[in-house]
C-alpha cells in the first residue's frame, strides 16, 4: 500500500514493530463498476488513515503547519495522490477479487479523490480491472505483512448486486499466528506474511439484470 505514506509510519514506529501488530489503521470503502455482462471492469478505493497516521503523513510533507487539520485548497492540491506515488510493478494494492481459483487483474490507480475529515485523510483512487466475473467473486483487503491493519466498511455495487461484508475473525487468526510461532524461529517468523488471516471479505452475489 501507499508506499512512501508506509515508509514514513514505519521510521516512527520502527522500534515497536511486530509481525502480528499492525501500527497503521485504515478505513476502506470499496465501489465497483460492473458492466452489462456481469463483470467487474473498474474498482474506486478509499483509504481513510488513522489520526495518528495522518498527523505523521502531514508533517512529513510540511502541511498543515498550525496543527488544525484543515487543510488549504493547495495543501490538499499537493497531497492528492500521495499514496500513489510509489507504486511498485508487483504491488497488488492490498485489494484482492478472486474467483475460481484465478485473481482478477487489477491496473495502476488514478487518484479520484482527497480530503481531510475528523483530522483523517480520505485519499481515493480508482483502477482498471480486466473483466472479471463478477458472480460469486470474493473481495478481501489486507496487507500481507499486516504493517497494516485494514477494516472493509463498504462495498458499493450496481442495485442487482449486494456483497455483504464478512468481518475477520480476530480471535481464530490469532490462534493460527500462535500455531505458527511455534513451528519456526524468530528470525524467520519476523517475515512471515500472516495479513491474510486477518482480511475482511465480502463475496458478490448479482440478480439478474433489468
Amino acid at each position: 500500500m501507499f508506499r512512501r505514506a508506509l515508509t514514513v509510519v514505519a521510521l516512527t514506529l520502527a522500534p515497536l514493530a511486530g509481525a502480528t501488530h499492525p501500527h497503521m489503521f485504515v478505513d476502506t470503502d470499496l465501489r465497483l463498476e460492473i458492466d452489462g455482462e456481469g463483470r467487474i471492469t473498474a474498482i474506486e478505493v478509499t483509504w481513510t488513515y488513522d489520526d495518528f497516521s495522518t498527523l505523521l503523513i502531514l508533517e512529513d510533507r510540511g502541511l498543515d503547519p498550525d496543527g488544525d487539520a484543515k487543510l488549504t485548497e493547495a495543501e490538499l492540491a499537493e497531497l492528492r495522490g500521495f499514496d500513489l506515488e510509489i507504486w511498485p510493478e508487483d504491488f497488488e494494492g492490498d485489494v484482492y477479487l478472486k474467483n475460481g481459483g484465478r485473481t482478477a487483474e487489477i491496473g495502476l490507480p488514478e487518484a479520484t479523490g482527497i480530503a481531510v475529515k475528523n483530522a483523517r485523510i480520505v485519499a481515493s483512487h480508482r483502477r482498471e480491472v480486466a473483466p472479471f466475473p463478477a458472480e460469486g467473486t470474493v473481495i478481501e483487503t489486507y496487507d500481507p505483512t499486516f504493517f497494516v491493519a485494514y477494516t472493509l466498511k463498504d462495498v458499493q455495487l450496481p442495485d442487482r448486486c449486494r456483497a455483504p461484508i464478512e468481518p475477520a475473525d480476530v480471535e481464530a487468526a490469532g490462534r493460527k499466528v500462535q500455531e505458527m510461532v511455534g513451528e519456526v524461529d524468530e528470525m524467520t517468523f519476523e517475515v512471515m506474511e500472516v495479513g491474510h488471516l486477518y482480511a475482511d471479505k465480502a463475496r458478490i452475489a448479482c440478480g439478474p439484470s433489468s
